[in-house]
């Protein structure tokens, strides 16, 4: 019986719909993480910007009536809490764990004290279908058999996702500003040398990353929920940065990582009529990362000068 179930679902274009819509979800803050730490920024706070973010899209977008602006809202919350860990990682040379560790436990404090102080202690509403993040059907290609549903039925943000990735894929490889990132996080030293603004590219990465990780918390909130609550995220920046070392910090690397844990995520969420225990079946996205990454860091290279301050004139 279980494996008949199993065999169903895995064969559904169902569960490969969701495995891509979860996949969104941590591509996201992924690629946000990967461009911060191919800069030389260690951020394990994606989670607490994906928070953050998730947040401010339902809190603004409620506010303004706007569904845009509630996207531009989780982008710019993001990007703040990425320039706390800038400051204090670059400027600061703090510990970059510790920094991150850091603006996880204050986002979910702050996001729970807001909402808390918002709706006194009653919780969000769920959004109605004006805010909500639409899907798009392409017509006669959404009526392909199985392909129709899973990659022409998707939400807008899916097909976002996937035009940020292709431009970051550019951007590292093929232009200077690339080139630039990658210098810096592998050789500081030398990267200032010959003439680059290392606490620049720096900044710009760290709060790019946070830019993406709010938009990524937007999506959970405006696209995939409807709604926000309290830790709404429940690990998926962690699953981000867990993507991005299995991915051995590359960009298609990093994307298919994303797609195997959400893949995870999309089984948990098919597999509920198995009679499996749901909060069992909640833990294969968790379970699946801690295989995909067993055997795998240590063999994975960070950029060499990763997680260590730069020190201008220093060897």
């Amino acid at each position: 019986m279980f494996f008949q179930v199993l065999y169903r679902v895995l064969t559904s274009a169902d569960l490969w719909q969701a495995a891509l819509v979860f996949g969104t979800l941590y591509l996201l803050p992924a690629l946000g993480g990967l461009i911060s730490e191919r800069s030389g920024v260690v951020n394990i706070a994606m989670e607490g910007m994906m928070l953050t973010g998730a947040y401010a899209a339902v809190a603004t977008a409620e506010a303004t009536k706007s569904l845009w602006v509630g996207v531009i809202g989780a982008m710019i919350a993001g990007g703040l809490m990425a320039l706390i860990h800038a400051v204090v990682s670059i400027n600061f040379k703090a510990n970059q764990i510790v920094s991150g560790i850091a603006i996880n436990i204050f986002a979910l404090g702050l996001t729970n004290y807001l909402v808390f102080i918002q709706t006194q202690g009653q919780g969000l509403p769920s959004l109605p279908g004006t805010l909500r993040l639409p899907s798009i059907s392409w017509g006669p290609l959404a009526n392909i058999p199985f392909l129709g549903q899973v990659l022409f039925q998707q939400n807008i943000i899916f097909y976002v996702a996937l035009l940020i990735l292709a431009g970051i894929q550019f951007l590292l490889f093929h232009t200077n500003i690339g080139l630039r990132i990658r210098a810096v996080g592998e050789h500081p030293q030398a990267a200032d040398t010959a003439g680059v603004n290392v606490r620049l590219v720096r900044y710009l990465c760290v709060i790019s990353s946070g830019v993406l990780s709010g938009l990524g918390g937007a999506f959970l909130s405006l696209g995939i929920a409807g709604i926000f609550s309290s830790n709404i995220t429940a690990g998926a920046g962690f699953i981000a940065l867990a993507a991005v070392i299995f991915g051995k910090y590359t960009v298609l690397g990093t994307a298919g990582a994303c797609l195997l844990f959400g893949l995870g995520n999309g089984l948990a969420v098919r597999m509920q009529d198995t009679g499996i225990s749901p909060y069992l079946l909640g833990t294969i996205p968790y379970i699946l990362t801690l295989i995909a990454l067993v055997g795998l860091v240590g063999r994975t290279t960070p950029p060499a000068a990763d997680g260590i301050p730069y020190e201008p004139g220093t060897e």
